[in-house]
Parts: C-alpha cells; sequence; structure tokens
C-alpha cells in the first residue's frame, strides 16, 4: 500500500495537475464537450468529467487508471505520464485521428459507446472484435 503523502506533497501535486489542465484542450473532457474535468486517466494521460471517469474505470484498469484531481493521491510519475502523453488533444489526434468520422457525443447515451469504440480497440494488442459492454446482453 502507498504511503500516505503530507498535506503539502498533495497540495503541490494537485497543483501540478491544475498546470496541466490549462493546457489547450484540457479545459474540456476528453470523451465529451464537459467542461472543467476534475478526473485523469493517468494511464492514457487525458483528463475527464465525472461521468466519463466512471465509464473508464468501468473499462477496467487493464485499460484506463482513473484518479480525482483533488480528492486522491498522485504519484510523481502518474503525473509526468499525463504531462509525456501530451493532454487531451495530443492523445485525441492518435485515438481518433479522424474525429469527423466519430465525433465527440453530444447526448449522454452516446458516451458510452463512444468510449468503448475508440479505447478499447486502442489499447488492446490483438486486434480481434471486441463485445459491447454498453449492450444488455442478458435475456
Amino acid at each position: 500500500m502507498p504511503e500516505r503523502q503530507t498535506k503539502a506533497t498533495q497540495q503541490r501535486h494537485e497543483r501540478m495537475l491544475t498546470e496541466l489542465l490549462k493546457l489547450p484542450g484540457n479545459d474540456r473532457c476528453a470523451d465529451c464537450p464537459t467542461k472543467n474535468p476534475r478526473w485523469a486517466s493517468y494511464s492514457l494521460g487525458v483528463f475527464l468529467c465525472v461521468r466519463c471517469a466512471g465509464l473508464h474505470r468501468k473499462m477496467g484498469t487493464h485499460i484506463s487508471r482513473v484518479k480525482s484531481i483533488s480528492m486522491d493521491q498522485w504519484t510523481p510519475e502518474q503525473i509526468d505520464n499525463i504531462r509525456q502523453q501530451g493532454g487531451n488533444a495530443k492523445v485525441n489526434s492518435v485515438i481518433n485521428p479522424h474525429p469527423e468520422q466519430h465525433p465527440l457525443p453530444l447526448a449522454d447515451d452516446d458516451n458510452e459507446r463512444y468510449i468503448f469504440e475508440l479505447l478499447v480497440p486502442a489499447t488492446t494488442e490483438d486486434s480481434m472484435p471486441f463485445t459491447e459492454p454498453w449492450k444488455n446482453t442478458s435475456a
């Protein structure tokens, strides 16, 4: 279990994340048009709104590791990973190189499909078709 951080360390890490939020594209959720995201996937290097953060968690930690910017403890390595990935605009340009073909969803109901369609194939090594977990398959 990670060591407990001092309040000063936590505040320093939160300030570092807040600075990263000021970079172009990070003022909105990476997966929807919601302003002022307060969550982040440190494994993917993007900032998220609370709803999309929940969807990322639903995918599993093998796809996306999510933390609150202010409520969770961060390590310098996790913050550096976000910095190195380049933020929302850069990551989205890699995961979704043709946004005209896969525009950000405007309706909440489409968020889950958008996230799973783009992230699951982009983060898995094999290209086998994946299931659509947003669809209820139980009869």
